[in-house]
């Protein structure tokens, strides 16, 4: 896996406990002289933290951030295909207190971490880990900016959005299945009515998954790789990333 982490950047694995269960989170940083950087909380796929993972954390560390990869399911529990995927994200999103908890966990372990920033933090997740970055924001961690990349935008309790501390940007594929018409009108609703400071980009004939070359390129199947709403969609949150750190 570190073999796709590119020069500029260095990663490691780290493993952190609670109540006897292990977690392997992924630490990947930036090289140069030491120094405080802002933190990045990054909330991997439903397929768990992957070479996937690595992947995008390591564009961002590029950029001069240090990334920690969650690992919300646990040492060792890597879905092999959609069902185990299914079945493990399923958990977490019938569960909000505990997917809270384990993020909150990972939050706090990448805090400790050497050349961080605690007072600059964003949360950045992907399809399931979406849904984790703004399940985090909503259990009132101190945020600055929570980054979603097609992830499901729904909320069990919508009242919670009042303990969003930091600005939220949602990207999102227009011809996304699944995430329904009402579920996009809710999480709108739910940021206005909440005084939530937000964005919403939507990339036409874009899906799920979108920034993710292993879904292949058929729109059909619901989940694709799209180069320019990949292309994009980075731009803006590098674009949100470098107006919060100035």
């Amino acid at each position: 896996m570190h073999a796709s982490v590119q020069a500029a950047v260095s990663s490691k694995t780290v493993d952190y406990q609670d109540n006897g269960q292990v977690f392997e989170g992924l630490l990947v940083t930036p090289e140069g002289p030491a120094q405080k950087r802002p933190l990045i909380l990054m909330v991997h796929n439903w397929m768990g933290v992957t070479a996937e993972t690595e992947k995008q954390a390591a564009r961002f560390a590029e950029l001069g951030y240090v990334v920690f990869a969650a690992d919300v399911y646990g040492k060792g529990i890597r879905p092999q295909d959609a069902k185990q995927a299914g079945a493990q994200a399923t958990i977490y999103k019938s569960d909000r207190a505990l997917f809270r908890q384990r993020l909150n966990l990972a939050l706090q372990t990448a805090l400790q971490q050497p050349g961080v920033d605690g007072e600059k933090v964003a949360v950045v997740g992907y399809c399931f880990g979406g849904t984790g970055a703004l399940e985090l924001a909503r259990s009132g961690a101190e945020l600055q900016a929570i980054i979603s990349f097609h992830g499901g935008l729904d909320s069990p309790h919508p009242a919670d959005g009042q303990n969003i501390t930091g600005r939220v940007l949602a990207l999102h594929g227009a011809d996304d299945p699944y995430v329904s018409a009402a579920d996009l009108a809710a999480f709108q609703d739910e940021m206005q009515s909440n005084n939530v400071s937000y964005d919403l980009v939507q990339y036409p004939g874009a899906v799920h998954s979108f920034t993710d070359m292993g879904a292949g390129n058929d729109n059909s199947k619901g989940a694709a790789y799209n180069a320019a709403a990949d292309q994009q969609s980075f731009a803006e949150a590098k674009k949100l990333l470098g107006n919060t750190f100035k």
